[in-house]
């Protein structure tokens, strides 16, 4: 929007071309997405509060969470809304790459807080059913992965990248649309999952995906590309505007997120945060490095399924509650301990991914 405005403000004078700078851009998102997140926080955590819109705790879960009872949730709607209004400024919206993601983001974020409004509004302890969240997520999924085949121009757009490797890529074709999907509800589902303590997705979150803003600006450069041996493809970058816009609306969102939460982000936040950094690893092709950075994502993903396996094959559980974050404080952690050491691992890990780009 402001870039097509300084576009045409360039004729009158040409010190308006600096806003085509995508460096100059990106770190304007971090600031918008970071000040509207400050700004109206305290203002829709409020509202929250007059509405009674407040987290209930399960009854199995650990002690220590039954004084969170009541804390305002569905926080995520501010995060999306820094998101969206950060990128709709200072994005490219000719761009298909950026408005495929923005809707991608909303669309989960909507399946998210369908399903928080029906669990805390209407009493409905279910929300939505696992089939009817599973069914949006798949269409919504599939649909922008069947798009974005149908709209590669080049190989480099549809091959599965090996970190690490120079040489090796894999031609996936129609696979394409089947890996995409997997990644983008899978990604979402993970940081769902892992959204279980006082900023414990949060972070990770923006870790990966400032390290995604990486990856999306020198996959969009050329001569970066071609240096590190990575595929160009042509106006990719534009995506680091929305990078940066999920750092600076998660660092705004942790401002009030950060132990003791004064309100949670819900699976309106979760959901769509985890597609969103899905959507943009795939158009980055950088999906297994994906699957290293957020690897505190698969953790918690992992562990829940192995419980599931486990206690129906056996009746044993491995964990002594999935996810397994919550197995740690069972274990007497203090969750500010679980916390920041998940963070840690994130750290390890986002360095890992990106060391992907010279290791080759």
């Amino acid at each position: 929007m402001l870039l097509s405005l300084a576009e045409y403000l360039t004729q009158i004078h040409s010190g308006f071309n600096v806003f085509s700078y995508l460096t100059l851009r990106a770190i304007l998102g971090v600031l918008t997405a970071l000040f509207i997140a400050l700004m109206v926080g305290p203002t829709m955590i409020r509202w929250l509060v007059d509405k009674q819109i407040g987290q209930s705790v399960r009854d199995d879960g650990p002690e220590s969470h039954f004084s969170k009872a009541g804390t305002p949730t569905m926080g995520g709607a501010l995060i999306l809304v820094a998101i969206t209004v950060s990128a709709l400024l200072w994005a490219d919206l000719s761009n298909y790459y950026v408005v495929v993601t923005l809707l991608v983001i909303m669309g989960f974020g909507i399946i998210g807080w369908i399903d928080d409004y029906k669990k805390i509004v209407e009493k409905n302890s279910k929300g939505l059913s696992a089939k009817q969240k599973y069914l949006w997520q798949s269409l919504i999924a599939l649909s922008a992965s069947y798009y974005l085949f149908n709209m590669a121009q080049t190989p480099e757009q549809t091959q599965l990248i090996i970190p690490f490797v120079k040489s090796l890529v894999i031609d996936l074709g129609p696979f394409y649309i089947l890996l995409s999907y997997l990644v983008i509800v899978g990604s979402s589902n993970a940081v769902n999952l892992t959204d279980g303590l006082d900023g414990l997705a949060i972070m990770p979150t923006v870790m990966v995906a400032a390290a995604l803003g990486v990856f999306t600006y020198l996959t969009g450069n050329s001569q970066f590309a071609t240096y590190l041996h990575i595929p160009y493809i042509a106006g990719v970058g534009e995506l680091t505007i929305i990078c940066t816009a999920f750092v600076g609306a998660g660092l705004g969102f942790l401002w009030f997120n950060t132990y003791p939460a004064q309100v949670f982000m819900g699976d309106v936040g979760s959901l769509a945060l985890g597609a969103g950094l899905g959507i943009i690893a795939i158009l980055v092709r950088q999906e297994i490095v994906l699957f290293i950075m957020g690897g505190v994502f698969v953790m918690e993903t992992i562990s829940v399924i192995m419980q599931v396996t486990s206690y129906k094959l056996t009746g044993r559980r491995i964990f002594r509650m999935a996810p397994i974050h919550h197995h740690f404080e069972l274990k007497g952690w203090p969750e500010p301990r679980i916390i920041v050491r998940f963070w840690i691992i994130t750290v390890v890990l986002v360095l890992i991914g990106l060391a992907s780009l010279k290791i080759r």
